[in-house]
Formats: structure tokens, sequence, C-alpha cells
């Protein structure tokens, strides 16, 4: 049987990022896709307009409906909204017996919060410590710790605080430093880096949405953390580097990337 995943995260109308992206990323990895609303944006490549989000019962009212039928053999979060939300999903992901992997989405590539300072303090308290795998960038992990991450000490210190949160393993994401985009994970007390040539461009949205979506497409494969971590991290250069060109702003990666299995992690 194909392996099934879920997306639990917001609609981007344009495509680049949410559940567009995480969809488009599990087909792209051969799994079954599954996705759970939770908000409706207006945006495109240049701007976010309005987000609505759906009532936490409706959002539940899906993932039930879900489970009982289809249940997935790995989900991720992407944006969530508002602190009634993520504790209604926080609630029932303890009775998940799959991994569930938290990308803490809180601000658009355009700048935009997504989340509110409650919701903020709800993943931390609430979500967090659900988590088999989180994938903040630098600004979300600064956010969520207090750490002020300047280089390759602080993303480390980051993932640290992230663990003594509840998380039991850490992706934090270099990609706004200088020099090599390196990606740091804790996974348990064992530590991998995960190293790729910057590429110029800016056509990055939904970045983090399908790099995630390809981690959670792995797990549901059955890989272990580190690996699935090289295998989307090998697919989400490729998708930047082969990007489409497409829109008059930050337009999307390529979701048609191919999913090249590396060797091994490092």
């Amino acid at each position: 049987m194909r392996p099934v995943a879920l997306t639990i995260a917001g609609s981007d109308p344009s495509g680049g990022a949410g559940i567009q992206a995480d969809l488009k990323t599990f087909h792209q990895f051969g799994v079954y896709g599954e996705a759970v609303l939770t908000l409706l944006t207006v945006q495109n490549t240049t701007r976010l307009e309005r987000v609505e989000c759906l009532a936490p019962e409706f959002v539940l009212a899906q993932l039930r409906a879900v489970l009982a039928d289809i249940p997935p053999a790995a989900a991720k979060t992407g944006a969530l909204g508002n602190a009634g939300i993520i504790e209604a999903i926080a609630d029932i992901a303890a009775s998940f017996r799959f991994p569930l992997v938290v990308d803490p989405v809180m601000i658009s590539k355009h700048g935009t919060a997504l989340v509110s300072a409650d919701a903020r303090t709800a993943i931390g308290t609430r979500l967090i410590p659900r988590a088999a795998l989180i994938t903040p960038n630098l600004a979300e992990a600064a956010a969520l710790t207090g750490v002020e991450i300047r280089d390759g000490h602080g993303m480390r210190d980051a993932a640290r605080r992230l663990r003594d949160m509840g998380a039991r393993s850490i992706l934090v994401k270099g990609g706004h430093l200088a020099g090599a985009a390196t990606d740091i994970l804790l996974d348990g007390e064992d530590w991998y880096e995960f190293p790729a040539p910057r590429i110029a461009t800016v056509h990055t949205h939904g970045t983090g949405c399908a790099f995630s979506a390809a981690i959670t497409a792995e797990l549901a494969a059955g890989a272990a953390i580190p690996n699935a971590v090289a295998r989307a991290k090998t697919f989400i250069w490729e998708a930047i580097r082969s990007n489409p060109g497409l829109g008059h702003g930050s337009g999307p990666v390529n979701h048609h990337a191919l999913a090249v299995r590396p060797s091994k992690a490092s």
C-alpha cells in the first residue's frame, strides 16, 4: 500500500506554500496526501492581504474524519493561526500513533504575522511537546527560545532549549545566515549538519512548507529522522535551484524537482 501523509495547515491560493505546497511535495515523494485546513489566506507572490482562521471545532472535525478512515503514517503542521486551533490540535495529537512534524510557521514570506502572541505561546507550551520533530527557521527558533542566533553555536543553543521544551528532535534551519545554507539537527543526543551551497534567488516562497512536507513524506515511508532530513534537504535545494520563476515577487520553488535519495546523513 502507498504510504499516507497528512498536512494540517493553511491555504495559499497562489499554490506556493501551505497545503498546496505540501500536497505537491507529498505526491513528488510518492506518498498519498491528505489535508486538514486551518486557515484561508488572500495572497500571491507579492503580498498577503488577509488571513481568516477556521473555527477550532471545524478543524477538529476534519481531522477526526481523516483519522477515522485513512489514518496517516506521519503528519505535519504548518500555519495554525490562533491559540484555539493550536490547543485543539495539541490535545488530539496526544493520541497520535505516528510522528508529528511541527513547522512553527509564524511569519509569511511577505513579513506578515500569521500567529498572535498567545498562539506563539501555545506552540511552545502545548504543541512542541507533541512533536517528533520541530523545524523552525532562525526567526522562529529565536522567538520560541529567546536565543539570539548569529551562528552555528546559537543554532545549537536554540536546539537544546527546544529539546528542553519537549521536542524530541529539532531541525534549526540556517538559510538566513551568511555563507553556506547549513541546517543543524539535534536527534536525541546526536548532532547532524546538512550544508548546501547558497542559491542567489528571490524565488523561495513556501520553502519551509515543502521542506517539512518532504521530511514528513519520508517519515511516512519509514525513514529515520536523519535520513528523512537528508533526502528532504537534497530535494529542497534542487527545488530552489530549478524554481520556475513564476510571479512578480517571491515566487514558488519547483515542486516537481527530483527527490533524489542521498547515500546517508552526515
